[in-house]
């Protein structure tokens, strides 16, 4: 529900491609209120749908306004972004800060995030409607983002901290420790029979083998798998050398 109450205000966009990309990352972080504010004149339409290819539809139902004061009237907290420096500026937090408040608001009103044009962003006038000011953390030698990247950071942190997502689960359960052991008792076998490693470095190179191996969550599944590698090493091993024994008895 937080999520529907978000609204991106582009204020004088200039360039539909941009506009259409907008559209395409807010569809990514499940946000679809899209308001384009004190319009320059027509966008280039055909360009627009091009960039945002399966958001059309959020393009579609954009709603346009002649002024910036119309298009925010109907919401609550305003969030204006800004890569500019200025007495007026230097309170802006990072959108990951400003995020669980604007979506504690959007619960009971809509909150708007206000994006100024590609030449140069919002202007101190347009930050008199907001009561948050946000700043992208970007490198000093160029802090100016592309409108749509601006959109995408802001709507990804909203949608993070929104808990929609969820993390994927792995299905298969941590190996036990017996089961384990099991598996590096087969490979240190196979691993003498393939003659990697001889009864005088076997302790110290197993000692390797399980620090590789322990470096992340190991599975029932994982185990099983190297299992089978370990067996199918054995019996390579055991062919090998009984084509061995094979030729030092012809000779």
């Amino acid at each position: 529900m937080s999520l529907r109450n978000i609204r991106v205000v582009l204020v004088s966009p200039i360039y539909g491609g941009n506009v259409g990309s907008v559209c395409r990352a807010m569809k990514n972080m499940g946000i679809s209120d899209l308001a384009i504010a004190a319009p320059r004149g027509e966008l280039d339409v055909d360009e627009a749908r091009m960039m945002a290819l399966h958001a059309a539809d959020i393009f579609n139902k954009r709603k346009e306004f002649a002024t910036l004061q119309e298009a925010v009237a109907d919401c609550g907290l305003v969030a204006g972004t800004t890569a500019r420096r200025g007495l007026y500026r230097e309170h802006a937090r990072t959108p990951r800060d400003v995020a669980p408040r604007l979506l504690t608001a959007a619960r009971k009103a809509r909150v708007a995030l206000l994006f100024g044009p590609e030449d140069n962003g919002l202007s101190n006038d347009d930050l008199t409607v907001c009561t948050q000011i946000m700043r992208i953390p970007s490198t000093v030698k160029y802090p100016s983002l592309n409108l749509s990247h601006a959109v995408m950071v802001c709507c990804y942190e909203l949608y993070v901290a929104s808990g929609l997502y969820e993390i994927p689960v792995e299905r298969s359960r941590e190996a036990t420790s017996a089961a384990r052991e099991h598996m590096f008792g087969m490979w240190e076998d196979a691993l003498m029979k393939i003659g990697f490693m001889e009864e005088g470095t076997a302790d110290h190179m197993m000692l390797g083998l399980r620090r590789i191996l322990s470096r992340g969550l190991l599975t029932e599944k994982d185990v099983r798998i190297l299992i089978g590698i370990a067996r199918q090493a054995q019996w390579a091993g055991g062919e090998a050398r009984k084509l061995q024994d094979k030729g030092g008895h012809k000779s």
